[in-house]
């Protein structure tokens, strides 16, 4: 059985098949790790986003997921998925948790056997770290049996320490 792993770093450096870009609803680059993952993954990618079917200027509802090539990144793909605002959404939880679902569900389908995942939704989209957390690990620890490796990725220190925090609580209850 595999087991999550908890990197502090830059989620584009990550030596995995598919990395997981917390992105907005346009698929056209933001700030924060989807300014980072676009950058670094060069102009390739924001092409082939700008080409997907748009619905209102809208390529990825919220808890929904798409799949890129990863142009200049080392990884085979970025999955594109949009968090909640947490402020904004009256079933933020729901929603969290079907962004890793699809997120996941799409690396399986292609394949995949290692994903990087940021903490999708906790930064400009404001979610609460512990909450956000937690949602993400009970919403992933099924999928640790199904022969795919599970890295976070935080580049903030604080937030870092809370995963691991965490996770050092789950190892105790196994």
């Amino acid at each position: 059985m595999t087991e999550f792993k908890v990197i502090l770093g830059d989620i584009t450096g990550a030596n995995v098949d598919a990395i997981v870009n917390a992105a907005k609803p346009s698929l056209t680059g933001g700030s924060g790790v989807d300014g980072a993952i676009n950058k670094a993954a060069g102009p390739a990618v924001f092409q082939e986003c700008i080409s997907l079917k748009s619905h209102d200027g809208i390529r990825c509802p919220v808890g929904e997921a798409r799949i890129t090539g990863s142009g200049q990144l080392q990884c085979k793909f970025i999955i594109h998925t949009v968090g909640p605002i947490y402020k904004d959404c009256g079933e933020p939880e729901e929603l969290l948790k079907q962004s890793y679902i699809n997120s996941i569900e799409l690396a399986l389908k292609h394949k995949c056997k290692s994903i990087a995942f940021p903490a999708i939704s906790c930064g400009k989209y404001g979610y609460p770290y512990e909450e956000a957390i937690d949602i993400a690990f009970s919403t992933l620890n099924p999928y640790l049996s199904r022969d795919i490796q599970i890295y976070f990725y935080v580049f903030e220190r604080d937030l870092y320490l809370k995963y691991l925090n965490k996770l050092s609580l789950i190892e105790k209850i196994i």
